[in-house]
């Protein structure tokens, strides 16, 4: 059964929840939460990859500033999120996915996935730590892109975000050709199943090729 265990890290403790397969594990994998902490939504990806054969750890990274945070989808919880991401900084979010690597360690391979804010570091972690990620509309990628990547990555975003333009994905396009970028006609966070934005179809084609793109890398 999924539970939440204590991964140490170098920088303190976080809970991660963990979610493991029923049968034989393909590989590791990370998931990277969105600005609203690691809540039902981020708990359920984590159980829909372990259902594909991945174990998985989804950890908890505010638990570094306020333990057991989760926000709600308002202006007061996007607001409150992205303080607490600036707060807590790209360089420590990084290091608990590297805890979280090490981890899962003895499944294989390990990669990451990552929304939103998550998206971003899923990418930093292709990039710094040579884990194979899939990053969906991460919005704060663009300054990172002139980075080289140590494993492959795969991109998702929507045509009508408003928080990443066109033309912040055409950066991906034209700084990293190699990688791919898909762009499917939904708005940000089309694959989180509660809220207006969800979009099934984009959802359910992104995870189709997520899926495919660690069955390759992960293997």
């Amino acid at each position: 059964m999924p539970n939440w265990i204590t991964l140490p890290t170098p920088i303190g403790p976080v809970r991660a929840w963990q979610a493991l397969p029923s049968s034989n594990t393909r590989a590791g994998l990370v998931v990277i939460q969105e600005i609203f902490g690691a809540n039902a939504h981020i708990r359920h990806v984590a159980e829909q990859y372990a259902a594909e054969g991945y174990a998985v750890l989804a950890p908890s990274f505010f638990d570094l500033i306020e333990p057991d945070l989760q926000l709600d989808y308002d202006a007061a919880g996007v607001s409150r999120g992205k303080a607490l991401v600036d707060e807590l900084g790209v360089d420590r979010a990084v290091t608990v996915v590297e805890a979280a690597a090490a981890a899962l360690a003895p499944h294989g391979k390990v990669g990451t996935v990552g929304y939103c804010w998550g998206g971003t570091i899923a990418m930093l972690a292709a990039q710094q730590l040579g884990l194979p990620s899939a990053s969906y509309y991460g919005a704060r990628n663009v300054p990172f892109l002139d980075t080289a990547f140590k494993a492959h990555a795969i991109f998702h975003f929507g045509d009508q975000d408003a928080s990443i333009p066109a033309a912040a994905v055409a950066a991906h396009r034209e700084k990293q050709p190699d990688l791919p970028v898909y762009v499917y006609p939904a708005d940000h966070a089309f694959n989180r199943e509660v809220g207006m934005h969800y979009h099934p179809a984009s959802a359910d084609l992104a995870r189709e090729r997520t899926l495919a793109f660690f069955s390759e890398n992960l293997r």
